[in-house]
């Protein structure tokens, strides 16, 4: 049977999934970057390997913020941003899903949907507040494990009044309401609230939410936030099965209609991308005004992947620049 493949490479995580003919997931994984998405990349192949063995791939796609990075390494048939992906995943998991509500590690997006396909979209544009990492950093500042971080807000009784307009209000009023000798039950439940207000303010900018809602991203396992949701809301937020690899399923069934559109062979550099030597290097070309910055990409110390100027003329992997460090000139090791 044939297999696909979706790497979702984000700012804090890194997601792969794989599909078979049907979409049903075979395998899923969901790891930290932790600033290294090539380390992470091979992680998540080096445990697909061991879950399913040396399976054929007949097609990969990847998305996210790193998903030119994740599509160079591993030879991706289709790169498609976070918006494509997280609609397609939408529509196949619910077909009458209107609304997507993801929060990620650090960004948050509504999608809106008609007959599957997203009609409009929104993001945080500079308010950090409610994503995963400020949730994080809260949970830590108040010594409760993130897990629990949702099930502490549904067992508040009286829900405190915070600031949640910005991040760092937000913090400042609860650090203040905790001084003030408020259980953390409430302070966690009133918190969520905020955060909730602040989403449906400064994402959703007061558009109307229409049912089905489907809430995804790894913020979404927090108990607490989907209650909110409901609150405000006034209408079920249903979170999916696989609520936090969506992007990556989405991409999985990208490559899987990718490969039926065009009957192309993968370009699936194998398995043993896994265990190769990549790394990537930077350099500013100063040939003209525009002061290009220019990524690359070595694979075994050969040059896979260049991109970033804006004439286009790094993309000859032959070029050499004379402008380059001494350093980057030096043969990698």
């Amino acid at each position: 049977m044939s297999k696909y493949i979706g790497i979702d490479v984000g700012s804090v995580t890194t997601k792969l999934v794989a599909i078979d003919e049907q979409c049903q997931v075979l395998f899923n994984t969901y790891l930290r970057t932790e600033g290294s998405p090539i380390q992470t990349i091979q992680k998540a192949l080096h445990e697909l390997y061991s879950a399913l063995g040396k399976i054929k791939i007949d097609g990969v796609a990847t998305t996210g913020s790193g998903r030119r990075l994740a599509g160079i390494m591993v030879g991706a048939d289709v790169e498609k941003n976070e918006i494509t992906a997280h609609a397609t995943a939408a529509k196949w998991i619910c077909p009458d899903a209107r609304t997507v509500i993801d929060i990620g590690g650090q960004d948050s997006k509504i999608i809106y949907l008609k007959s599957g396909v997203s009609s409009g979209f929104n993001m945080n544009s500079v308010c950090a507040a409610g994503t995963g990492s400020f949730l994080d950093h809260q949970a830590t500042r108040l010594g409760i494990p993130i897990e629990e971080f949702g099930d502490y807000a549904l067992r508040s009784t009286s829900p405190v009044r915070i600031a949640g307009r910005c991040g760092v209000f937000a913090e400042s009023d609860l650090i203040h309401k905790q001084q003030m000798g408020f259980k953390k039950e409430d302070l966690i439940a009133g918190l969520c609230i905020a955060l909730v207000r602040n989403y449906l303010s400064n994402v959703a900018r007061g558009k109307k939410i229409q049912q089905t809602v489907l809430f995804q991203g790894g913020v979404a396992a927090n108990a607490g936030l989907k209650a909110a949701f409901e609150k405000l809301l006034g209408m079920e937020v249903v979170v999916p099965e696989w609520f936090k690899v969506m992007g990556a399923l989405g991409a999985a069934v990208i490559a899987k209609k990718h490969k039926e559109e065009t009957g192309r062979e993968t370009s699936f550099k194998g398995m043993e991308i896994a265990s190769f030597e990549c790394k990537p290097r930077t350099f500013v070309c100063s040939d003209c005004a525009n002061l290009c910055e220019i990524n690359e990409l070595y694979i075994e110390g050969s040059i896979a992947s260049r991109w970033g100027s804006k004439c286009g003329k790094w993309e000859n992997l032959s070029l050499r620049s004379t402008n380059r460090s001494e350093e980057l000139e030096m043969p990698l090791t």
